[in-house]
């Protein structure tokens, strides 16, 4: 059974096909990036715009590469929530037009239900029931999944979602869009201990919020720079964003990176220490992470290390599932179809859509 997926969730405009929801046989993503990175985040209308474009050549892509044609389809999958209404509204519609003109069966998916079964498209994969934690730009969620369609949420951010947190403290230290993978890399150069930043733990809830982190990193931008440490003119010097950092002042190369190991430090114990509470409270033994997020080397390593520490089976797709995709918005479509839960020409998509 080969399932065609599509998610325009955000500023990625992808489509897959996936035999029996767990073999990839095509996987094809057009990115965003060059657009939005001058902007320092994602602008909702050029990422819409852009879908529009992209839609119909990514969707041909994925079936050529595929060896498919439309009449070798099952049925089509799309995301339809959440994220962003725009980009949702060119996905949506063009999947029920597909599904209409060419009499196909059309699939609903839950954007964070397809990173919950990004898991099942690499082996080994999961079995129920397994803890979910799942990070990225516009989600940090837990959820305890007893099979499919069987998910019941444990916790989930209050204000900033982990991806976000880092975008926004990429932008204050003035290093692009998007911020993920670059603090990464300057943090494995850095002093994970050189600033004591807050760990947001909420104690005695599963909840998330990382807004305060991001304010902690500025509020010590905002003192170095009322010290003086460095004028603009000097060599080896990164200038800050200006509307926000003190004009007269800039950080060294080498203090970013400690700013970033540290930045890292606090985000990775607060995700890892949540799972492991989790674990705990529900004495479940399998976890999966999935998002964006889930792409960071250092949150890889930890939560492999708490998972040999906990005796628990920890579950994380390739760096190329971990972002947004369409071959786990097949998967999961794969799924809602043998359980004849199929989708109507009055789909709407919708930007806040529960699991």
């Amino acid at each position: 059974m080969l399932i065609l997926g599509i998610d325009t969730s955000c500023d990625d405009t992808a489509a897959a096909v996936v035999e029996n929801g767990a073999k990839i046989i095509s996987n094809i993503v057009s990115s965003q990036t060059d657009i939005h990175k001058k902007y320092g985040g994602i602008v909702p209308e050029l990422a819409s715009r852009r879908h529009i474009e992209m839609i119909l050549p990514v969707v041909d892509e994925a079936l050529k590469g595929a060896g498919a044609g439309f009449e070798d389809v099952s049925a089509v999958a799309v995301c339809h929530g959440p994220g962003l209404i725009g980009s949702l509204l060119v996905g949506c519609s063009f999947a029920k037009a597909l599904c209409f003109s060419k009499n196909i069966p059309l699939l609903a998916v839950n954007h964070l239900e397809g990173h919950m079964f990004s898991c099942f498209l690499e082996e080994p994969h999961p079995g129920f029931p397994f803890i979910s934690l799942i990070a990225s730009g516009g989600h940090t969620s837990l959820y305890r999944v007893d099979g499919f369609g069987k998910y019941r949420e444990l916790g989930r951010t209050r204000d900033d979602a982990a991806g976000e947190a880092y975008d926004k403290v990429s932008k204050l230290l003035g290093l692009g869009y998007p911020g993920g993978p670059i603090i990464d890399k300057l943090a494995s150069e850095g002093n994970p201990k050189a600033i004591d930043f807050p760990r947001p733990y909420l104690p005695e809830s599963f909840d998330f919020s990382f807004s305060g982190l991001k304010t902690a990193v500025l509020h010590y931008l905002r003192s170095q720079g009322a010290k003086g440490q460095n004028t603009i003119q000097d060599t080896g010097c990164r200038i800050q964003d200006k509307n926000i950092v003190n004009r007269e002042s800039c950080i060294m190369d080498h203090d970013i990176k400690d700013i970033a190991a540290s930045f890292q430090a606090c985000m990775v114990d607060v995700l890892v220490r949540k799972a492991e509470w989790a674990i705990k409270k529900e004495g479940i033994r399998r976890v999966t992470l999935s998002g964006g997020v889930s792409a960071n080397s250092e949150l890889r390593k930890r939560m492999k290390e708490m998972g040999d520490e906990r005796e628990t089976e920890i579950f994380i797709p390739s760096v190329n599932l971990c972002t947004d995709n369409a071959a786990m918005i097949a998967s999961a479509g794969y799924h809602h179809f043998l359980n004849k839960d199929f989708a109507g020409a009055g789909l709407n998509p919708k930007a806040y859509l529960p699991l």
